[in-house]
């Protein structure tokens, strides 16, 4: 619904969600972008770049723009990873549409390393590194091209002329609520904003950080999603009636692996899901935790070809194929059990939680915020939680969403 996007993109309900190539092997890469292309669904390249395995696998690609713009940077004379246009427009041919990655649920306000053990030529190539690689390669915690809401505002306009008029969104996981409603804020006032914000839980998994960041910090996707959905709706850039109506389509990822538990992360707001780990088990995952040393033994998440070559990419592109049809299935009869007929028409009311011994909330009443009417915000009314985070000005930091 962005005039400025000249080409749309009509995404499938469930996608791949970000994973790069070198923190998965090639034969991985392909089996996953072959399957998108078999199921007609989207593929996240994760911030590591796209591959000629993204290419050769031929499915529609989600182009993850990372903070070492891996394919779209180059190093600057101190050293740094800094953003390159011309290269970035050079790739962005190969994407269906542009994701900025803010943040992300496995590693908020961290960076992300992949070991030099790991980094062969196809993947120095992918990331545009040099090779022989003598040192670890590490992605920076924070953006150089922008360090505000309007710099990030005028930098998605940047990539989106870039690309020809194709959907620019970002990627987060939620922290401080602060953060985000001075994010809307900013899109109000530049009148600039991304087609598209994919919300990462906190329960995302990864290789590349401290276990410490993957399995505590960050915000629930529940709480999160329900958040920003509310935020959104209460500053009249989303209708909550008919999501299709919306001005920014939301993304939701973490831990989405049956037909209801897309039902439930629809219901509390996004309008497509995205899945990872699910789309790994359907590659034969076995999870053997030993995504970050290089010894995977079923050459998922290793690039050693011994390992690798054990993975079939023409029988693992049907079964990922196969897992998101029948998973996709699941949620449409779900949702024709409910009476609708779209899923633009599912209500946080559909879903109804125990709480207690008898005592049970549909989601609109276990997230309060979630009754927000559309633009109230803008009138300084709405729930109390939402009007305390999206008050900037009140010295109060509000620690819970």
């Amino acid at each position: 619904n962005n005039p400025l996007v000249t080409q749309p993109y009509a995404s499938s309900l469930l996608n791949i969600s970000a994973m790069s190539y070198g923190a998965l092997s090639d034969r991985a890469i392909l089996a996953l972008s072959s399957g998108a292309k078999l199921g007609n669904f989207s593929h996240n390249t994760g911030e590591g770049g796209i591959s000629k395995f993204h290419r050769e696998g031929g499915g529609d690609l989600v182009w993850n723009l990372g903070t070492a713009y891996f394919g779209a940077g180059t190093f600057d004379s101190n050293g740094e990873r800094i953003f390159d246009p011309a290269l970035f427009q050079e790739n962005a041919k190969y994407a269906k549409m542009i994701e900025i990655k803010l943040s992300q649920g496995a590693k908020p306000a961290h960076g992300g390393m992949l070991p030099k053990e790991k980094i062969t030529p196809e993947i120095a190539e992918a990331r545009n590194l040099p090779f022989p690689v003598e040192h670890d390669c590490n992605s920076p915690p924070r953006h150089s091209a922008f360090s505000n809401p309007t710099e990030l505002c005028h930098f998605i306009q940047q990539l989106r002329e870039l690309s020809d008029g194709k959907p620019v969104g970002i990627k987060l996981c939620v922290g401080h609520p602060e953060e985000f409603t001075a994010m809307v804020q900013t899109f109000l006032q530049t009148g600039i904003h991304p087609d598209f914000i994919t919300v990462d839980g906190g329960e995302g998994g990864t290789g590349a950080a401290p276990p410490e960041f993957s399995n505590s910090i960050g915000t629930p996707l529940q709480e999160g999603l329900s958040f920003v959905h509310a935020t959104l709706v209460g500053a009249g850039l989303r209708d909550p009636t008919n999501k299709a109506n919306s001005k920014i389509a939301l993304i939701a990822s973490g831990k989405v692996l049956t037909g209801f538990s897309m039902f439930k992360t629809l219901a509390l707001g996004a309008d497509v899901c995205n899945a990872a780990r699910s789309f790994l088990f359907s590659l034969g995952c076995i999870q053997a935790l030993k995504c970050n040393t290089n010894t995977c033994p079923t050459g998922i998440t290793t690039s050693n070809p011994d390992l690798s070559w054990g993975l079939d990419p023409t029988t693992k592109q049907a079964r990922v194929a196969s897992f998101h049809r029948a998973t996709v299935h699941a949620c449409t009869e779900v949702m024709e059990a409910t009476g609708v007929t779209s899923w633009a028409e599912i209500k946080p009311q559909m879903v109804v939680k125990r709480i207690g011994v008898g005592k049970t909330r549909h989601y609109g009443d276990v997230f309060e915020h979630l009754q927000v009417k559309q633009g109230e915000l803008l009138e300084g009314k709405g729930p109390a939680r939402l009007l305390e985070a999206w008050d900037l000005e009140d010295s109060k930091v509000s620690s819970v969403v």
